[in-house]
């Protein structure tokens, strides 16, 4: 087996390693603590699934793009979140049972959802297109749905454990990642140099921008809240995005460039947001200890 081979297996790794190690650090019921916020839910799924999947089809209207970048922004809408994002959420102020919650109920949805809404959106663009929810299920159960039901068992059976294994484990997690996505991004890196222009950095830009907008204003009274929806409606999962793409018929190789392009530029854009919420966290964690 070469190096090669190893990429999308230490991806699959890296990325079930970070939801394992946040899902750790749960301190309170997931279910229980969704259980209580159904408005909140609601809003979170129709940001995700109905707004921005809406979003990013106006785009494709309103910019001439390379058609990958077109493939890749609407697929991306359709995805749920990213295994790497809680860690990220977590350290911006996030609750973990919201966290977590979002993450596994957006990954549970997406298997039913994401077939029915590439069917509709390839009638509505008259290009029939399928996918089947096995496509979906298999991306979502080995990076998101297996490891966080895993760590919740391990934090409930042995909370000891789980907070002594947790940090290194989300350290390797993270050194595995970047072991895996570097040789992606210097492979594709022509190829996604060559796809800006005709706005295209803008139109993905605005589109990052419009998530953190609508998850922040969806996200309720509650600013933990208001900031793990802003960046999960921001950012989603693109093994599931390219998964969406070729189960579609779409063979263009363009679309995994585009997709990380995609990727690099809403994790630019989402750093100052990021960085403010984790101010502001700090700030209230600093006046309710006074």
């Amino acid at each position: 087996m070469t190096f090669k081979d190893l990429i999308p297996i230490l991806l699959q790794v890296s990325m079930a390693l970070i939801v394992f190690a946040v899902a750790l650090g749960a301190t309170t019921p997931v279910i229980k603590d969704l259980r209580s916020k159904p408005g909140l839910i609601l809003r979170s799924l129709i940001a995700m699934n109905v707004i921005m999947p809406l979003f990013a089809l106006a785009l494709a209207r309103w910019f001439k793009f390379d058609p990958s970048v077109e493939v890749a922004i609407v697929t991306l809408a359709l995805s749920p979140v990213p295994p790497i994002i809680p860690r990220k959420e977590a350290k911006a102020g996030g609750t973990t049972s919201y966290i977590l919650g979002l993450l596994g109920l957006a990954s549970l949805v997406s298997i039913a959802y994401v077939p029915l809404a590439v069917h509709i959106i390839g009638t509505y663009l008259g290009r029939p297109m399928n996918v089947t929810g096995m496509i979906v299920a298999k991306a979502v159960l080995i990076s998101v749905l297996v490891p966080l039901i895993a760590g919740l068992i391990v934090v409930r059976l042995a909370p000891s454990l789980a907070e002594r294994i947790a940090p290194p484990l989300e350290k390797l997690g993270g050194v595995l990642l970047v072991i895996a996505c570097v040789p992606i991004v210097i492979k594709v890196w022509p190829a996604m140099m060559a796809l800006i222009g005709n706005f295209t950095l803008v139109a993905i830009a605005l589109f990052v921008v419009v998530g953190l907008i609508v998850g922040h204003m969806l996200g309720g009274p509650d600013p933990n809240d208001r900031t793990v929806l802003a960046l999960s409606n921001a950012t989603r999962h693109p093994g599931v995005a390219i998964g969406i793409a070729h189960a579609a018929g779409s063979d263009d190789p363009n679309v995994v460039a585009a997709v990380f392009l995609s990727l690099l530029v809403a994790i630019v854009v989402c750093a100052p947001y990021t960085q403010l919420r984790r101010r502001s966290a700090a700030a209230r964690t600093v006046e309710q200890a006074r």
